[in-house]
Protein backbone atom coordinates (compact mmCIF):
# COMPACT_ATOMS: atom_id res chain seq x y z
CA UNK A 1 0.00 0.00 0.00
CA UNK A 2 2.81 3.01 0.74
CA UNK A 3 4.44 1.89 -2.69
CA UNK A 4 1.11 3.14 -4.26
CA UNK A 5 0.88 5.89 -1.86
CA UNK A 6 4.34 7.21 -3.07
CA UNK A 7 3.57 6.77 -6.75
CA UNK A 8 0.83 8.73 -6.61
CA UNK A 9 2.04 11.53 -3.82
CA UNK A 10 5.37 12.02 -6.35
CA UNK A 11 2.64 12.51 -9.18
CA UNK A 12 0.43 14.77 -7.39
CA UNK A 13 3.52 16.85 -5.27
CA UNK A 14 5.51 16.99 -8.61
CA UNK A 15 2.84 19.03 -10.47
CA UNK A 16 1.21 21.04 -6.98
CA UNK A 17 4.86 22.43 -6.12
CA UNK A 18 5.62 24.16 -9.54
CA UNK A 19 2.44 25.68 -9.50
CA UNK A 20 1.70 26.93 -6.26
CA UNK A 21 2.52 30.22 -4.91
CA UNK A 22 4.33 29.41 -1.70
CA UNK A 23 4.41 33.20 0.18
CA UNK A 24 2.14 36.19 0.16
CA UNK A 25 5.40 37.94 1.66
CA UNK A 26 6.97 41.14 0.11
CA UNK A 27 10.48 40.45 1.24
CA UNK A 28 9.86 37.74 -1.08
CA UNK A 29 11.48 40.32 -4.23
CA UNK A 30 14.95 40.24 -2.78
CA UNK A 31 17.33 37.24 -3.99
CA UNK A 32 15.62 34.23 -4.52
CA UNK A 33 12.79 34.75 -2.66
CA UNK A 34 11.06 33.45 1.07
CA UNK A 35 13.30 30.68 2.18
CA UNK A 36 10.50 28.32 2.88
CA UNK A 37 12.00 25.19 4.41
CA UNK A 38 12.41 24.38 7.92
CA UNK A 39 12.37 21.04 8.12
CA UNK A 40 9.96 18.13 8.72
CA UNK A 41 6.62 19.39 10.54
CA UNK A 42 7.92 16.88 13.60
CA UNK A 43 10.93 19.22 13.89
CA UNK A 44 9.57 22.07 12.51
CA UNK A 45 6.80 21.93 15.66
CA UNK A 46 10.14 21.94 18.39
CA UNK A 47 11.25 25.26 17.20
CA UNK A 48 13.09 23.59 14.19
CA UNK A 49 15.44 21.27 16.48
CA UNK A 50 16.55 17.92 15.14
CA UNK A 51 18.90 16.30 17.12
CA UNK A 52 17.65 12.78 18.27
CA UNK A 53 18.52 9.44 16.24
CA UNK A 54 14.58 8.93 15.31
CA UNK A 55 13.59 5.51 14.13
CA UNK A 56 10.21 6.26 12.97
CA UNK A 57 10.61 10.04 11.36
CA UNK A 58 12.57 11.37 8.50
CA UNK A 59 14.96 13.70 9.25
CA UNK A 60 16.17 15.51 5.98
CA UNK A 61 18.63 18.18 7.54
CA UNK A 62 21.17 15.94 8.77
CA UNK A 63 21.60 12.81 6.10
CA UNK A 64 23.32 10.51 9.08
CA UNK A 65 19.73 10.17 10.55
CA UNK A 66 18.56 7.93 7.66
CA UNK A 67 20.78 5.06 9.18
CA UNK A 68 18.94 5.19 12.58
CA UNK A 69 14.82 4.57 10.62
CA UNK A 70 13.91 0.84 10.64
CA UNK A 71 11.24 0.72 8.44
CA UNK A 72 10.78 2.32 4.92
CA UNK A 73 9.02 5.36 5.38
CA UNK A 74 7.23 8.14 3.17
CA UNK A 75 6.43 11.40 4.78
CA UNK A 76 4.22 14.21 3.04
CA UNK A 77 3.35 17.94 4.51
CA UNK A 78 1.07 21.05 3.62
CA UNK A 79 0.53 24.16 5.00
CA UNK A 80 -2.56 26.95 5.63
CA UNK A 81 -1.32 30.31 6.61
CA UNK A 82 -3.01 33.60 7.02
CA UNK A 83 -0.45 36.57 7.25
CA UNK A 84 -1.49 40.34 8.32
CA UNK A 85 0.56 43.16 6.51
CA UNK A 86 0.83 46.24 7.93
CA UNK A 87 3.07 49.43 7.68
CA UNK A 88 2.39 52.78 9.76
CA UNK A 89 -0.62 53.65 8.06
CA UNK A 90 -2.16 50.41 6.24
CA UNK A 91 -2.58 46.44 6.54
CA UNK A 92 -3.99 43.60 4.53
CA UNK A 93 -4.58 40.26 4.57
CA UNK A 94 -3.43 37.34 2.67
CA UNK A 95 -4.16 33.65 3.32
CA UNK A 96 -2.55 30.46 0.98
CA UNK A 97 -2.15 26.45 1.07
CA UNK A 98 0.66 24.93 -0.18
CA UNK A 99 2.55 21.75 -0.52
CA UNK A 100 5.50 21.57 2.41
CA UNK A 101 7.72 18.41 1.18
CA UNK A 102 7.40 14.73 0.39
CA UNK A 103 10.37 12.31 1.04
CA UNK A 104 11.08 8.49 1.13
CA UNK A 105 13.94 7.37 3.37
CA UNK A 106 15.04 3.11 3.03
CA UNK A 107 16.72 1.46 5.72
CA UNK A 108 19.43 -0.77 4.46
CA UNK A 109 20.83 -2.70 7.63
CA UNK A 110 23.30 -0.42 9.18
CA UNK A 111 22.80 2.52 6.36
CA UNK A 112 19.96 3.85 4.93
CA UNK A 113 19.12 6.18 1.89
CA UNK A 114 16.60 9.02 1.62
CA UNK A 115 15.49 11.34 -1.09
CA UNK A 116 12.68 13.62 -2.20
CA UNK A 117 11.41 17.14 -3.67
CA UNK A 118 10.82 20.49 -1.63
CA UNK A 119 10.48 24.16 -2.06
CA UNK A 120 13.15 25.70 -1.29
CA UNK A 121 12.23 29.22 -1.40
CA UNK A 122 9.03 31.28 -2.57
CA UNK A 123 8.25 34.01 -4.89
CA UNK A 124 5.13 35.77 -4.37
CA UNK A 125 4.28 39.22 -3.95
CA UNK A 126 1.96 42.13 -5.64
CA UNK A 127 2.33 45.52 -4.38
CA UNK A 128 0.84 48.28 -5.98
CA UNK A 129 1.59 52.14 -5.61
CA UNK A 130 -1.21 54.90 -6.25
CA UNK A 131 0.11 58.22 -6.73
CA UNK A 132 -3.06 60.52 -5.11
CA UNK A 133 -2.36 63.69 -6.69
CA UNK A 134 -1.09 62.35 -10.06
CA UNK A 135 2.35 64.00 -9.87
CA UNK A 136 4.10 60.64 -10.18
CA UNK A 137 3.43 57.70 -11.86
CA UNK A 138 1.89 54.63 -10.50
CA UNK A 139 3.12 51.12 -10.36
CA UNK A 140 2.24 48.06 -10.19
CA UNK A 141 4.63 44.86 -9.05
CA UNK A 142 4.00 41.46 -8.97
CA UNK A 143 6.14 38.19 -8.71
CA UNK A 144 5.63 34.60 -8.69
CA UNK A 145 7.74 31.16 -8.71
CA UNK A 146 10.78 30.15 -6.85
CA UNK A 147 13.27 27.67 -6.46
CA UNK A 148 12.52 23.71 -5.59
CA UNK A 149 15.37 20.88 -4.42
CA UNK A 150 15.08 17.68 -5.07
CA UNK A 151 17.67 15.95 -2.98
CA UNK A 152 19.32 11.73 -2.79
CA UNK A 153 21.25 11.25 0.46
CA UNK A 154 22.43 7.99 2.27
CA UNK A 155 23.82 7.72 6.40
CA UNK A 156 25.52 5.11 7.55
CA UNK A 157 25.90 3.49 11.59
CA UNK A 158 29.63 3.63 12.00
CA UNK A 159 29.08 2.19 15.69
CA UNK A 160 25.93 1.85 17.95
CA UNK A 161 25.77 5.42 18.61
CA UNK A 162 27.63 7.14 15.59
CA UNK A 163 26.30 7.97 12.27
CA UNK A 164 28.07 9.74 9.26
CA UNK A 165 25.87 10.87 6.27
CA UNK A 166 26.05 12.79 2.42
CA UNK A 167 23.71 14.03 0.14
CA UNK A 168 23.50 15.70 -3.10
CA UNK A 169 20.78 18.78 -3.68
CA UNK A 170 20.06 19.38 -7.16
CA UNK A 171 18.04 23.34 -7.34
CA UNK A 172 15.89 24.28 -9.92
CA UNK A 173 13.23 26.80 -10.34
CA UNK A 174 11.69 29.52 -12.48
CA UNK A 175 11.23 32.80 -10.90
CA UNK A 176 8.56 35.52 -13.04
CA UNK A 177 8.86 39.45 -12.41
CA UNK A 178 6.07 41.62 -13.36
CA UNK A 179 5.94 45.66 -13.33
CA UNK A 180 3.94 48.05 -14.46
CA UNK A 181 4.04 51.94 -14.92
CA UNK A 182 1.39 53.94 -16.02
CA UNK A 183 -0.77 57.22 -15.84
CA UNK A 184 -4.18 57.53 -13.81
CA UNK A 185 -6.21 57.74 -16.81
CA UNK A 186 -3.69 57.17 -19.44
CA UNK A 187 -4.62 53.67 -20.82
CA UNK A 188 -1.45 53.34 -22.07
CA UNK A 189 1.12 51.76 -20.15
CA UNK A 190 5.47 50.35 -20.08
CA UNK A 191 5.72 46.83 -18.60
CA UNK A 192 8.97 45.34 -17.36
CA UNK A 193 8.67 41.40 -17.67
CA UNK A 194 11.67 39.60 -15.96
CA UNK A 195 11.87 35.73 -16.43
CA UNK A 196 14.48 33.44 -14.83
CA UNK A 197 15.48 29.93 -14.40
CA UNK A 198 17.37 28.95 -11.98
CA UNK A 199 19.30 25.70 -11.46
CA UNK A 200 22.67 24.30 -9.62
CA UNK A 201 24.00 21.80 -7.48
CA UNK A 202 25.32 21.54 -3.88
CA UNK A 203 26.21 19.33 -1.31
CA UNK A 204 25.73 18.23 2.46
CA UNK A 205 27.39 16.25 4.94
CA UNK A 206 26.17 14.99 8.20
CA UNK A 207 27.27 13.31 11.40
CA UNK A 208 25.06 12.71 14.93
CA UNK A 209 25.70 11.20 18.07
CA UNK A 210 24.29 9.60 21.09
CA UNK A 211 25.44 8.16 24.33
CA UNK A 212 23.57 7.50 27.78
CA UNK A 213 24.87 9.89 30.81
CA UNK A 214 22.60 7.72 33.47
CA UNK A 215 20.89 4.49 32.81
CA UNK A 216 17.58 6.57 31.64
CA UNK A 217 18.85 9.41 29.90
CA UNK A 218 20.47 10.15 27.12
CA UNK A 219 22.83 12.78 25.29
CA UNK A 220 22.03 13.50 21.92
CA UNK A 221 24.93 15.53 19.10
CA UNK A 222 24.05 16.70 15.57
CA UNK A 223 25.99 18.74 13.13
CA UNK A 224 25.67 19.04 9.90
CA UNK A 225 27.65 21.28 7.17
CA UNK A 226 26.40 22.22 3.40
CA UNK A 227 29.28 23.34 1.06
CA UNK A 228 28.45 26.68 -0.82
CA UNK A 229 26.81 26.26 -4.22
CA UNK A 230 26.48 27.77 -7.19
CA UNK A 231 23.01 28.43 -8.99
CA UNK A 232 22.84 29.35 -12.37
CA UNK A 233 20.12 31.98 -13.71
CA UNK A 234 19.41 32.19 -17.35
CA UNK A 235 17.44 35.67 -17.58
CA UNK A 236 14.78 37.28 -20.14
CA UNK A 237 14.13 40.70 -19.54
CA UNK A 238 11.00 41.83 -22.12
CA UNK A 239 10.12 46.00 -22.01
CA UNK A 240 6.91 46.08 -23.72
CA UNK A 241 3.96 49.28 -24.57
CA UNK A 242 1.16 48.02 -22.95
CA UNK A 243 -2.77 48.72 -23.20
CA UNK A 244 -4.77 47.92 -20.13
CA UNK A 245 -8.00 48.38 -18.38
CA UNK A 246 -9.30 48.73 -14.96
CA UNK A 247 -8.83 44.97 -14.03
CA UNK A 248 -5.40 45.11 -15.28
CA UNK A 249 -5.85 42.77 -18.29
CA UNK A 250 -3.11 43.73 -20.41
CA UNK A 251 -2.47 43.87 -24.05
CA UNK A 252 0.96 44.14 -25.58
CA UNK A 253 2.13 46.42 -28.42
CA UNK A 254 5.53 45.86 -29.05
CA UNK A 255 8.55 45.01 -26.97
CA UNK A 256 12.31 44.82 -26.99
CA UNK A 257 13.77 41.76 -25.48
CA UNK A 258 17.06 40.88 -23.38
CA UNK A 259 18.47 37.75 -22.98
CA UNK A 260 21.88 37.49 -20.29
CA UNK A 261 23.09 35.07 -17.71
CA UNK A 262 23.83 35.68 -14.44
CA UNK A 263 25.56 33.47 -11.01
CA UNK A 264 24.44 33.01 -8.20
CA UNK A 265 26.11 32.16 -4.92
CA UNK A 266 24.10 29.80 -1.95
CA UNK A 267 26.54 30.41 0.95
CA UNK A 268 27.97 27.56 3.25
CA UNK A 269 26.09 26.69 6.26
CA UNK A 270 27.07 24.97 9.74
CA UNK A 271 24.06 23.68 12.30
CA UNK A 272 24.97 22.54 15.66
CA UNK A 273 22.63 20.71 17.89
CA UNK A 274 22.68 19.07 21.58
CA UNK A 275 19.94 17.64 23.31
CA UNK A 276 19.07 15.29 26.24
CA UNK A 277 16.28 13.30 26.62
CA UNK A 278 14.56 9.60 27.70
CA UNK A 279 14.08 7.47 24.65
CA UNK A 280 10.11 7.15 23.70
CA UNK A 281 9.52 9.65 26.92
CA UNK A 282 10.75 13.28 26.39
CA UNK A 283 13.71 15.45 24.75
CA UNK A 284 14.83 18.88 25.44
CA UNK A 285 16.79 20.03 22.58
CA UNK A 286 19.01 23.46 21.08
CA UNK A 287 20.34 24.14 17.91
CA UNK A 288 22.49 27.24 16.15
CA UNK A 289 22.39 27.37 12.31
CA UNK A 290 25.21 29.41 10.99
CA UNK A 291 25.40 30.79 7.43
CA UNK A 292 27.69 33.00 5.13
CA UNK A 293 26.63 35.78 3.11
CA UNK A 294 25.32 35.00 -0.53
CA UNK A 295 25.49 36.97 -3.31
CA UNK A 296 21.18 36.04 -4.71
CA UNK A 297 20.65 39.23 -6.18
CA UNK A 298 19.98 39.05 -9.52
CA UNK A 299 19.92 41.34 -12.55
CA UNK A 300 16.45 41.97 -12.36
CA UNK A 301 15.84 42.81 -8.20
CA UNK A 302 19.66 44.73 -7.17
CA UNK A 303 18.99 47.57 -5.88
CA UNK A 304 20.01 50.21 -3.55
CA UNK A 305 19.83 49.98 0.04
CA UNK A 306 19.68 46.05 0.36
CA UNK A 307 22.20 43.91 1.23
CA UNK A 308 22.90 39.92 2.34
CA UNK A 309 24.34 39.68 5.22
CA UNK A 310 25.31 36.72 7.60
CA UNK A 311 22.68 34.30 8.45
CA UNK A 312 21.52 32.93 11.67
CA UNK A 313 19.24 30.90 13.55
CA UNK A 314 18.77 29.74 17.41
CA UNK A 315 15.98 26.86 18.37
CA UNK A 316 14.80 25.83 21.26
CA UNK A 317 12.07 22.67 21.50
CA UNK A 318 11.52 19.15 22.91
CA UNK A 319 8.69 17.35 23.20
CA UNK A 320 6.90 14.93 26.09
CA UNK A 321 5.10 11.22 25.56
CA UNK A 322 3.20 10.52 28.17
CA UNK A 323 3.09 6.75 28.08
CA UNK A 324 3.80 5.36 24.43
CA UNK A 325 2.82 1.76 25.29
CA UNK A 326 -0.49 3.01 26.67
CA UNK A 327 -3.35 0.10 26.44
CA UNK A 328 -6.33 2.13 28.12
CA UNK A 329 -5.39 5.83 26.78
CA UNK A 330 -4.87 7.23 23.46
CA UNK A 331 -4.31 11.17 25.09
CA UNK A 332 -1.09 9.50 26.68
CA UNK A 333 0.30 7.74 23.45
CA UNK A 334 0.60 11.40 22.02
CA UNK A 335 3.29 13.09 21.21
CA UNK A 336 3.27 16.53 22.65
CA UNK A 337 5.94 19.01 20.82
CA UNK A 338 6.95 22.89 21.33
CA UNK A 339 9.67 25.31 20.61
CA UNK A 340 10.53 28.72 19.76
CA UNK A 341 12.64 29.84 16.63
CA UNK A 342 14.94 32.81 16.40
CA UNK A 343 16.22 33.81 13.38
CA UNK A 344 17.96 36.61 11.81
CA UNK A 345 17.22 35.91 7.87
CA UNK A 346 20.87 37.88 6.35
CA UNK A 347 18.44 40.45 4.58
CA UNK A 348 18.93 43.43 5.14
CA UNK A 349 16.63 46.57 3.61
CA UNK A 350 17.35 50.52 4.32
CA UNK A 351 19.40 49.55 7.22
CA UNK A 352 17.41 47.63 9.04
CA UNK A 353 17.53 43.80 9.78
CA UNK A 354 14.63 41.39 8.75
CA UNK A 355 14.89 39.21 11.49
CA UNK A 356 12.25 35.90 11.57
CA UNK A 357 10.79 34.84 14.90
CA UNK A 358 7.57 32.37 16.19
CA UNK A 359 6.16 30.00 18.81
CA UNK A 360 5.42 26.75 18.03
CA UNK A 361 3.10 23.56 19.25
CA UNK A 362 2.62 20.17 17.83
CA UNK A 363 1.03 16.85 18.08
CA UNK A 364 1.96 13.03 16.89
CA UNK A 365 -0.98 11.74 16.43
CA UNK A 366 -0.07 7.23 16.57
CA UNK A 367 -2.01 5.16 14.49
CA UNK A 368 -3.32 1.89 15.65
CA UNK A 369 -1.47 -1.61 15.05
CA UNK A 370 1.52 0.15 13.41
CA UNK A 371 4.38 2.78 13.62
CA UNK A 372 2.80 5.34 11.09
CA UNK A 373 1.42 8.66 12.60
CA UNK A 374 -0.20 11.84 11.60
CA UNK A 375 1.54 15.12 12.88
CA UNK A 376 -0.37 18.58 13.45
CA UNK A 377 1.49 21.80 14.15
CA UNK A 378 0.98 25.45 14.75
CA UNK A 379 3.05 28.23 14.54
CA UNK A 380 2.75 32.46 15.56
CA UNK A 381 5.68 34.13 13.91
CA UNK A 382 6.54 38.23 13.38
CA UNK A 383 8.65 39.16 10.46
CA UNK A 384 9.93 42.15 9.61
CA UNK A 385 9.59 45.68 10.84
CA UNK A 386 7.62 48.99 10.25
CA UNK A 387 10.47 51.33 10.67
CA UNK A 388 12.37 53.01 8.33
CA UNK A 389 8.73 52.69 6.34
CA UNK A 390 8.72 48.99 5.76
CA UNK A 391 6.57 46.21 6.28
CA UNK A 392 5.99 43.96 9.16
CA UNK A 393 4.29 40.18 8.75
CA UNK A 394 2.16 38.91 11.06
CA UNK A 395 1.49 35.33 10.25
CA UNK A 396 -0.33 32.06 11.74
CA UNK A 397 0.38 29.02 10.34
CA UNK A 398 -1.78 25.50 11.19
CA UNK A 399 0.26 22.45 9.10
CA UNK A 400 -0.48 18.79 8.79
CA UNK A 401 1.96 15.80 7.83
CA UNK A 402 1.67 12.11 7.89
CA UNK A 403 4.40 9.99 8.30
CA UNK A 404 4.02 6.14 6.45
CA UNK A 405 5.61 3.55 7.79
CA UNK A 406 6.18 -0.38 6.70
CA UNK A 407 8.47 -2.88 5.61
CA UNK A 408 9.78 -2.87 1.59
CA UNK A 409 12.07 -5.58 0.09
CA UNK A 410 10.67 -8.62 2.23
CA UNK A 411 10.48 -11.59 1.06
CA UNK A 412 7.62 -13.40 1.15
CA UNK A 413 6.96 -16.84 3.24
CA UNK A 414 3.89 -18.06 2.60
CA UNK A 415 2.36 -17.55 -1.21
Amino acid sequence: MIKKIFIASCLLFSLVSLAQQGTSSPYSYYGIGDIRFRGMLENRSMGGVAVEQDSIHINVENPASYASLKNTTLTMGGTYGTKTLKDDVNNATAKRTTLDYMAVAIPIGKAGIGFGLLPYSSVGYKIQSISADGSKNNKRLEGTGGVNKVFFGSGYKVTKNFSLGADVQYNFGKIETDNLEYITDVPVGTRETNVAYVSGLNFNLGAMYQAKITPKVNLYSSVNYTFKGNLTSENTRTISTVDYDGTYDIDPEGFDEVNTAKKLVLPSKLTLGLGFGESRKWMVGAEVAMREAGNLANNYNNVTGVTFNKYSRYSLGGYYIPNYNSFTSYAKRIVYRGGFRFEKTGLMVQNQNIVDKSVTIGFGLPSLGSYSNFNIGLEYGIKGTTAAGLIQENYFNASVSFSLNDKWFVKRKFY
